[in-house]
């Protein structure tokens, strides 16, 4: 047996018996070890395997998975540039805190910085997280966010025998940590805000702590909390609405990273609660009255008894006045969308305008498995993390920008079988722009907007995907209903970025105003 072959046999083996059943793998020379012994394990039926040709998308896909399941996810590929492929995904996991197991195969250490092919410095290449540069078998204990395995593989590469190296194998299940949480003492009005990836806290503990409070939540995923405040964000973009609400204090679980009008709010507050275990690592400059590692004991006494239905009521006037607005719009596309989605399904919401919509326009409900990449919050592999989620649905939806879909396209040569549909947002361009203070500089469109003039609906035809274009209400709550099987894109087709953002402004001032006369604050 080859040193390599030991190496591989011997890390995939361990893999195993700490629970990471999926397996993500890019084709390569130098990780040849670990690609015969993955088809070997997954030949016995004890893993899946996914092949993937770009490590780009790999690593997004990889990063899908682990969302749906909450366990590690292994992605694996050869040495060189393919390693510097995975650092998006990598850099999403590291700041939210997803399981991602990556595996590079590297040249032997004597080669580096002597010229050789396919070779460069490959450990602690992921800034932010530990390599574990291996030339033997080791241990390696799955904790905490991402992990990077490094491994020296000398040739020959391909193994000497025929060896069942996989005889005896057991799966060990995951030690259960023992909490000992502290208290959170509180007295006044409070209100929770719970950003959107919840801070890695499981959505039942959430709504279980959020059950406890009794206060006000403020929801940036209001499609998994049916109990929280509707529209928050559009309404606290006044401030004297804000400093009506003004709270004594704030308990924020997560990261709250949409709203600037939410962030205002946080801001006014006496004193802030956080709760988030990345303040002990990626996170570690972030100050509060007092922060927390994990989901607290709450002493809470709140002084105002109408404080909770003075909220209620602000959000009631907001949503009346949100409803009068009947014209087509990207707005009212993600209202119909949330609304409309089966009950069981899973919902990935892509970065930049329409997980915003969705915070601020959508009515709360649960039913539905909200999903986002909200670490960084960039549009880039969008699609290939919706890939990796769809395999542990029976239906997933997602909802994107163009840009976003274009940016991920490489996704499409290799498509998930499950039951999917994509909704396509279709303003030709970066849409929030025409939403930031940047809107209506000098060359917007050229450096900002970049519509790129693409017909989706060819695109998706070019790969063989099925695919139809939707300008009205009753078409997407048809499309929704229509329980197809495989992928499906959806192109929304909406006024133009310049009329969606004077359309917003609009709405924004109705709800402003209609919130002041009911307050008696105009």
């Amino acid at each position: 047996m080859t040193t390599s072959t030991n190496l591989a046999r011997a890390t995939i083996r361990q893999l195993i018996e700490s629970g990471v059943s999926d397996f993500v793998l890019s084709p390569g020379s130098r990780n040849a070890p670990l690609s015969i012994a993955l088809h070997q394990a997954k030949e016995k039926g004890l893993i899946e395997l996914h092949i993937k040709l770009d490590e780009r998308g790999a690593g997004y896909f990889a990063l899908g998975i682990s969302k749906a399941t909450d366990n590690y996810v292994a992605v694996i590929c050869t040495s060189g540039t393919a390693v510097a492929n995975y650092h998006p995904a990598v850099l999403e996991a590291l700041h939210s805190g997803n399981k991602l197991l990556v595996i590079t195969a590297d040249r032997p250490e004597r080669l580096r910085k002597t010229g050789a092919n396919q070779t460069t410095d490959q450990v602690g290449i992921f800034k932010g997280v530990h390599t574990h540069d291996l030339t033997s078998p080791s241990q390696t204990e799955l904790t905490g966010g991402p992990i990077h395995l490094n491994l020296q593989f000398d040739e020959p590469l391909l193994p000497s025998d025929e060896s069942d190296w996989l005889i005896g194998l057991s799966v060990k299940p995951p030690a259960i940590q023992s909490a000992n949480p502290k208290v959170l003492q509180a007295t006044g009005n409070g209100v929770l805000v719970v950003g959107y990836d919840r801070g890695g806290f499981s959505l039942e503990a959430t709504l279980a702590f959020a059950t406890r409070l009794g206060l006000p939540l403020v929801a940036e995923d209001p499609l998994s909390f049916p109990d929280a405040i509707a529209h928050a964000s559009i309404f606290l973009a006044d401030e004297k609405v804000r400093e009506y609400l003004k709270p004594d204090y704030v308990i924020v679980l997560g990261r709250t990273t949409l709203s600037r009008s939410t962030n205002a709010f946080i801001q006014s507050a006496r004193s802030t609660y956080v709760i988030d275990p990345r303040i002990a690592s990626v996170d570690s400059k972030r100050t509060a009255t007092e922060v927390f590692f994990e989901l607290p004991r709450v002493e809470i006494a709140t002084l105002n008894p109408s404080w909770v239905s003075d909220w209620n009521e602000i959000s009631r006037i907001s949503s009346l006045e949100i409803a009068k607005d009947q014209g087509w719009s990207e707005q009212r596309a993600l209202t119909c969308i949330a609304k409309e989605l089966p009950n069981q399904s899973a919902l990935f919401v892509g970065s930049s305008r329409p997980i915003r919509d969705l915070e601020g326009f959508s009515i709360p409900r649960d039913g539905v498995v909200s999903f986002a990449n909200r670490g960084l919050a960039g549009i880039d592999g969008n699609l290939s993390t919706l890939f990796g989620i769809a395999g542990h649905f029976e239906r997933s939806f997602g909802v994107v920008g163009d840009l976003t879909f274009l940016h991920d396209i490489s996704a499409l040569s290799s498509v998930p079988s499950e039951n999917l549909t994509i909704f396509v947002i279709d303003n030709n361009g970066g849409g929030i722009f025409s939403t930031l203070p940047q809107a209506g500089v000098k060359g917007f469109d050229e450096i900002f907007g970049t519509p790129q003039n693409q017909d989706i609906s060819k695109i998706a035809s070019a790969f063989g995907i099925s695919n139809e274009v939707v300008k009205s209400e009753s078409d997407l709550k048809r499309v929704v209903a229509h329980d197809r099987k495989g992928l499906h894109i959806v192109i929304v087709e909406v006024p133009t970025r310049e009329n969606n953002a004077e359309n917003l402004k609009k709405v924004y001032a109705r709800v402003s105003s209609a919130v002041r006369i009911g307050l008696n604050l105009a």
